[in-house]
Formats: structure tokens, sequence, C-alpha cells
């Protein structure tokens, strides 16, 4: 009997895992100079939409980082528009904040492990407005180890970018 429920229960496993990686897996709509574009169907349905984008230049450049890349990411099921995060490739000293700066404006953000984000829509709004005006953003950090952080990000093609995750998610 558990033989042929253990049997029963692989093969559904194998017929509806597929689908469910599917459904995850982002489908990029599009690039844009310095931006990427995808969207994908969360395993409930939900619509995710979402840019990236890494920096153009880091310092200091002898540190070993990770992956580093900024998101911006629309789940209109969830009610969310323009959430960013910023990820870094490193751990970040325990309570400390992130300084955003993109052309004259600047945003602090609070760091959770080895990203940074915004501490609420207002933030996130404000910081995207920016990011649409803006030519450059400026992260700087400091990892748990203590050394100073500075990444360069373009923001050229980020308002394409962000037209076209809209559009994706139906946002306006």
């Amino acid at each position: 009997m558990i033989g042929k429920v253990f049997a029963g229960a692989l093969v559904v496993l194998l017929v509806v895992a597929p689908d469910l990686v599917r459904a995850q897996t982002p489908k990029e709509i599009g690039s844009y100079r310095a931006w990427r574009a995808y969207v994908y169907n969360e395993a409930n349905g939900n619509k995710v939409c979402f840019m990236d984008s890494e920096p153009a230049d880091t310092e200091p450049k002898n540190v070993r980082r990770g992956q580093i890349y900024t998101l911006v990411t629309h789940r209109p099921g969830d009610k969310v528009r323009d959430e960013v995060s910023i990820f870094v490739g490193y751990p970040f000293k325990e309570g400390s904040t992130v300084k955003v700066t993109i052309t004259d404006k600047e945003f602090t953000l609070f760091t959770d492990a080895d990203s940074a984000w915004n501490y609420d829509a207002r933030g996130d709004k404000n910081m995207v407005n920016a990011m649409i005006k803006g030519n450059v953003m400026i992260v700087e950090g400091r990892s748990k180890r203590g050394t100073n952080t500075r990444d360069r990000y373009s923001l050229s093609g980020f308002t394409a970018a962000h037209k076209a995750i809209s559009k994706a998610c139906g946002v306006k």
C-alpha cells in the first residue's frame, strides 16, 4: 500500500513539477540599454514584473563580492508597485544603512543580510521617480567586515524598462 501511495505521489510530482517550474521562470520582455525587463507568473497565478541592472562600476576593485544588482518590482496581485531592492554581494554590517544618491537626491535604505530596501512604499515611489529623471545612481554601503563600497549604476534605459514592466503588469 505504501509503495502504491509513494508511486502515485511520484507520478503527480513528475507531472505537476514541470508546470510549477515553468510558471516561475521569468521571461525577458526587453533589454533597454543598462536595464532588462522580465515577467513571470507565481505558482498561485499572480503576475510579477521586474527590471534589473548591474553596476557599471564598483569600488573598491580588490574586494571579492557575490552578484551585485538592483531590482524594481511590480506585484499587482499583492498591490505592490515600484518595490526597489538592492543586492550588494556581501553581508552588510548589522544595523547599518545604505546611502543612495541619484543626481541631487539622497535616500537612506535599511539593510537585511546582503540586501537594502526603502522603509516604505513612499520611499520606493520617490526613488523610482528620481531614477526616471536621473542619469546615474550611486549606492554606498558598509560590509560586515567594515569595508566601504560604492557602486555606480547607469540609469540609461531605466524609463523604457519601467514602462515595459508597467505595461506587462497593467500598472499605471
